[in-house]
């Protein structure tokens, strides 16, 4: 098939689609469509937040929203200053799909049915006669004189502007051609990804969760403070996820064998730790410890913890000696933890790397090297922790590539 557009996007995901419904909707003369090389469009959007769509946190300053993003955060200012998190639930809001606010600042539709996400942004590429192609792909493209020619196994694509929203990936091959263009391109590594501990006693645990703890990497000299789960590989929750994220290319670097540590009770210094031991022992000196340690974590993990360091959680408080009330402190705020691999978070798997941020104007997203090309989302080495981020960078760039590429004189 031969296709012959003002706009092709590649890649059918937030940022892509998003883009795409923008640029339709701006300048109406424009031709417009959206190839993706699977069968599937929003992937990631359907799967987000456990089938919900996590659509984006609700932190509406732009200073304080770029601290979440490990990469690009310096220079997303710009970007969130133009379109940010305010924009995009407006944006949603209009088009029927309001959101709503968590407790943490996660923001979901209030359906919390991420169809709806997903049938929003289908319903206007419909709308503004964006053609959607699945199953298709090309080997390469060329920059031509008023635009480029794309080559596949299909057919082939001329089109005056393209923008590139083909997401993250693994290996740094899949990014040539754009480097091929005079692009740069970070290299990739995961980010987002949970710890593993084989064979670790703590996996005997797995359901278990805590909704606030400290975990460490001292040697990178990061910390990361939020909900932590026990699985039956190792850790995940929000505290593993967001430290794996800050330090992605620290853990890369080690081959993912590191050392980590664990505060339990992070709203508690050592010290505050002890003395409420030694309340406890005093009230409940004819009890079992098990019964009554007043600490407030869930009874499968106390018991967990008071045999790690070598104590009977079944013998009373009198029997509890002051070194005894001293181990168990020091574990309570510093337990440690050898982690051997990892293991992709599938619902919020994003990539650290890409295209450097340097190459990007980030005023439009069109590329310094090349005219009429453009980015978009993950593509570019953008990424943020777990919470919505990694969408709003996609509809903040999305909006922009968008406003770019339909020209000046686009009536917002």
């Amino acid at each position: 098939m031969n296709l012959k557009v003002d706009v092709l996007v590649l890649g059918g995901g937030a940022a892509g689609f998003f883009a795409a419904v923008n640029a339709a909707r701006l300048n109406r003369g424009l031709r417009v469509a959206l190839v993706e090389k699977s069968s599937k469009v929003l992937s990631k959007v359907l799967v987000s937040g456990g089938g919900r769509c996590n659509v984006t946190h609700h932190c509406l300053e732009p200073g304080i929203l770029v601290g979440n993003y490990p990469r690009g955060g310096n220079v997303l200012r710009q970007v969130f200053a133009r379109w940010g998190t305010e924009d995009t639930i407006h944006w949603f809001g209009q088009r029927g799909v309001p959101l709503k606010t968590e407790a943490d600042g996660r923001m979901f539709p209030v359906t919390d049915r991420s169809e709806t996400v997903a049938r929003c942004l289908l319903t206007e590429a419909e709308k503004y006669g964006v053609a959607v192609l699945l199953n298709t792909h090309y080997d390469t493209i060329r920059p031509m004189e008023g635009g480029f020619v794309l080559k596949g196994p299909g057919g082939t694509a001329h089109c005056s502007q393209l923008l590139v929203a083909t997401g993250g990936h693994p290996k740094g091959e899949a990014y040539r051609w754009l480097e091929d263009l005079g692009h740069r391109i970070v290299a990739p590594v995961p980010s987002l990804f949970t710890f593993n501990l084989p064979q670790n006693p703590i996996t005997e645990l797995m359901g278990v969760s805590v909704p606030e703890a400290t975990v460490r990497l001292t040697a990178f000299k990061k910390s990361s403070n939020g909900p932590l789960l026990i699985t039956h590989w190792g850790l995940s929750g929000p505290a593993i996820l967001r430290l794996s994220a800050l330090a992605a290319r620290d853990l890369n670097a080690c081959q993912y064998r590191f050392e980590f540590s664990i505060q339990w009770l992070p709203t508690l210094h050592e010290d505050q730790i002890r003395e409420n031991l030694l309340k406890q022992q005093k009230d409940f000196n004819q009890s079992q410890v098990i019964g009554h340690l007043g600490l407030g974590l869930p009874a499968r993990l106390v018991r967990y913890l008071v045999e790690k360091v070598g104590l009977d959680p079944s013998k009373r408080w009198s029997e509890w000696s002051r070194k005894d009330l001293n181990r168990f402190t020091a574990l309570l705020a510093n337990d440690t933890y050898q982690a051997q691999g990892k293991t992709t978070f599938k619902e919020e798997f994003v990539t650290a790397g890409g295209v450097h941020l340097g190459d990007v104007n980030l005023t439009d997203m069109q590329s310094k090297r090349v005219p009429n090309l453009y980015f978009a989302g993950e593509v570019l080495d953008i990424d943020g922790v777990t919470g919505g981020f990694n969408f709003q960078a996609a509809w903040s760039t999305g909006w922009l590539a968008a406003k770019g590429m339909a020209g000046e004189g686009s009536n917002e």
